[in-house]
């Protein structure tokens, strides 16, 4: 499998019709091709939400996510896995991780078609070098 760190970016958002969608139509606007899209509301109900995104490149798309209330997160440390996909792998990336010692913020995986796409996010860049060290061996 291979492992890439990434940035994660988040904004809040109001638990209301349309709000994500105008913070996308605000990333689309400034070029961004997203390929994670994660939005949660913050308890039920709290009246706002979060959302998250991954990846942001360039100067135009940094500034459109900046003016959109988006932050690069420093307290996520992500790292994207991919791989190809066979049934049980979702629990083997986590079972690894855990038999590793490290205690996840957040996962996140899919299966499309053949591939598997998997995003982990923990505590700390050394965490994260971790991660990947654990993930490799797989």
């Amino acid at each position: 499998m291979k492992t890439t760190r990434v940035d994660t970016w988040a904004a809040a958002i109001l638990d209301r019709s349309g709000a994500l969608a105008t913070k996308l139509k605000a990333l689309a606007d400034g070029g961004a091709d997203l390929e994670l899209v994660i939005a949660r509301r913050l308890g039920d109900p709290s009246g706002k939400g979060v959302v998250f995104v991954t990846p942001l490149k360039g100067a135009k798309q940094i500034g459109a996510a900046g003016a959109a209330g988006f932050t690069k997160s420093t307290s996520l440390h992500t790292l994207r896995v991919e791989g190809t996909d066979k049934p049980g792998l979702a629990g083997r990336v986590a079972a690894a991780l855990a038999n590793g010692g490290l205690n996840l913020r957040g996962f996140t995986a899919a299966a499309i078609g053949k591939k598997f796409i998997c995003h982990v996010a923990v505590d700390t860049e050394t965490q994260a070098v971790k991660a990947a060290r654990l993930l490799r061996e797989l």
